[in-house]
C-alpha cells in the first residue's frame, strides 16, 4: 500500500501572494510590464518570421532547459537529432533524444495540446507521460542514494515512494493526489493577471510537491511555459528557460528558500514563508521580461535584416548562393512567406534559374516549405544562431 502520513494541504500554504502583501503592487505593476511588452513583441513580427523564431526558441528552451539539469547537450546536436542524425557515442546519443522529447512537447504544448490544463493533474501527468515515452530506457532509471537500489520511472505515474530533494522531504505519495487537487483548484481559472503573477507560485509548488520519482524539473519549466503561453499569448517565441539557466544559481536559491517555514509574524499567515514566494516571484517576472526585451533586441528588424544580409553576401562571394539570394530572404523577412510562382518575377530570371536559388538557400537550411507548391518561410537554424542570433546561445559552440 502507498504510504500516507496525513499531511494537511495547508502545508503548502501561501499558494499565492496575499492582497495584503507589502510586495502586491510592484508585483502587479511587473505583470503588468510583461504583458505589455509581450504582446508588443509578438504584434511587431510577421507570421512567418514568428513561426521561424518559435522553431529556434523551442531548441533554444530545450538546451536551457536540460543545462539546468545539468545535461550539456550542443544546440546543433540537438538540430541534428531533430533530422535523426544521432551520434555514435551512447551518452551523446541518449542526450539527443532527450532534447527530441523536450522540443516535440514543446511542439504540442505550443499547438495547443495542453490549453486549459497545465495546472490539472491530468495536465502535469500528460507533460510527464509525453516527455518519458520519448526517452531512451537508459534514462529511465533512477538510483536511491541510500540502498543503490535501481528504481524505473514509469512515464506518466506519479511516485509511489518517499523521496528526499536536498535539504526538502517531499509529500508521501499516498498524499499526492490531495495536493495536487488542491493544486488545480488554486491556480485553475485565475484572471489573466493573476495567472501571471502566480506563474511563479506554482512553478515552486509543484517542485516542492514532486509528484513524479524523476523528471519534475522537466515538467515544471514546461508547465511555466505553457502558462505563460496561454496567460500572455507569447506565440512561443522567447523562454523563461534561458533566464532561469543564465541565473541558475539565484534561481535555485529562491526555490530552496521557499521550501523554509513561515519566519515570522510579519512572513505572511501560511505555513510556508510568503516572503521568499514573493522574492521568487519577483525573480521570476524580471527573468521573463528580461527574455522579452531580449529577443525583441534580438530581431529589431534593421538589426536582423543587417546581420542575415551580411551572411548572404558572404556566402555568394564564396559562391554557395546565387547573386540575388538575398531577394528572396528580404521579401520573406518582410512579408512573412513568398509564394514559390514569384521568385522568377522577383529575381527577374528564368523559372529554372529561381528554383536554383531556392535550392540553394533550402540546402543552407534557411528557407522552408510545407511542400514543393507550399510557400517559401524562414528557418534559424541552430548552425547560424551565432551569426543572426548572436547571444541566444553560448559562444563556446562556435
Amino acid at each position: 500500500m502507498t504510504q500516507d502520513r496525513g499531511e494537511l494541504v495547508s502545508l503548502m500554504e501561501p499558494m499565492r501572494i496575499s492582497e495584503s502583501s507589502r510586495h502586491r503592487a510592484s508585483l502587479s505593476d511587473l505583470a503588468v510590464e510583461l504583458a505589455a511588452h509581450s504582446a508588443g513583441f509578438r504584434r511587431s513580427l510577421p507570421e512567418g518570421v514568428l513561426r521561424a523564431l518559435a522553431d529556434l526558441v523551442r531548441s533554444m528552451n530545450c538546451y536551457y532547459s536540460n543545462l539546468i539539469e545539468g545535461h550539456d547537450t550542443h544546440p546543433i546536436d540537438i538540430e541534428r537529432a531533430l533530422n535523426n542524425d544521432y551520434s555514435t557515442n551512447t551518452e551523446k546519443r541518449n542526450l539527443q533524444l532527450e532534447a527530441k522529447a523536450h522540443i516535440a512537447v514543446q511542439r504540442w504544448i505550443d499547438d495547443g495540446g495542453l490549453a486549459g490544463r497545465a495546472v490539472t493533474l491530468d495536465g502535469i501527468c500528460e507533460i510527464h507521460k509525453r516527455f518519458c515515452e520519448l526517452l531512451p530506457d537508459e534514462l529511465l532509471w533512477v538510483e536511491n542514494p541510500d540502498s543503490g537500489e535501481k528504481l524505473q520511472v514509469i512515464p506518466g505515474a506519479l511516485r509511489e515512494r518517499e523521496v528526499g530533494v536536498g535539504r526538502h522531504i517531499p509529500i508521501s505519495p499516498g498524499a499526492l493526489p490531495r495536493f495536487l487537487d488542491k493544486f488545480t483548484q488554486t491556480y485553475r481559472n485565475l484572471g489573466k493577471s493573476e495567472t501571471i503573477i502566480s506563474a511563479a507560485a506554482s512553478h515552486h509548488r509543484v517542485l516542492w510537491i514532486h509528484p513524479f520519482l524523476d523528471g519534475n524539473g522537466w515538467v515544471a519549466r514546461l508547465m511555466s511555459h505553457a502558462i505563460l503561453l496561454e496567460a500572455l499569448d507569447t506565440g512561443g517565441i522567447w523562454s523563461i528557460s534561458r533566464g532561469l539557466a543564465r541565473n541558475v544559481r539565484t534561481y535555485k536559491h529562491h526555490l530552496a528558500e521557499c521550501d523554509q517555514t513561515r519566519r515570522n509574524d510579519l512572513d505572511g499567515r501560511g505555513h510556508l514563508s510568503e516572503e521568499a514566494l514573493a522574492s521568487l516571484t519577483r525573480f521570476f517576472l524580471e527573468a521573463c521580461l528580461d527574455q522579452v526585451k531580449f529577443m525583441e533586441e534580438l530581431v529589431q528588424p534593421n538589426r536582423l535584416h543587417q546581420r542575415i544580409k551580411l551572411w548572404t553576401e558572404e556566402e555568394v562571394r564564396a559562391d554557395t548562393l546565387p547573386h540575388k539570394a538575398w531577394r528572396i530572404l528580404e521579401a520573406i523577412l518582410y512579408r512573412g512567406e513568398l509564394p514559390r510562382g514569384e521568385v522568377s518575377q522577383l529575381l527577374g530570371t528564368s523559372d529554372r534559374h529561381a528554383r536554383r536559388a531556392v535550392s540553394a538557400l533550402a540546402e543552407h537550411g534557411v528557407v522552408v516549405s510545407e511542400s514543393t507548391r507550399a510557400p517559401l518561410r524562414l528557418a534559424f537554424p541552430a548552425k547560424l544562431a551565432y551569426r543572426w542570433m548572436p547571444g541566444l546561445f553560448p559562444e563556446k559552440y562556435y
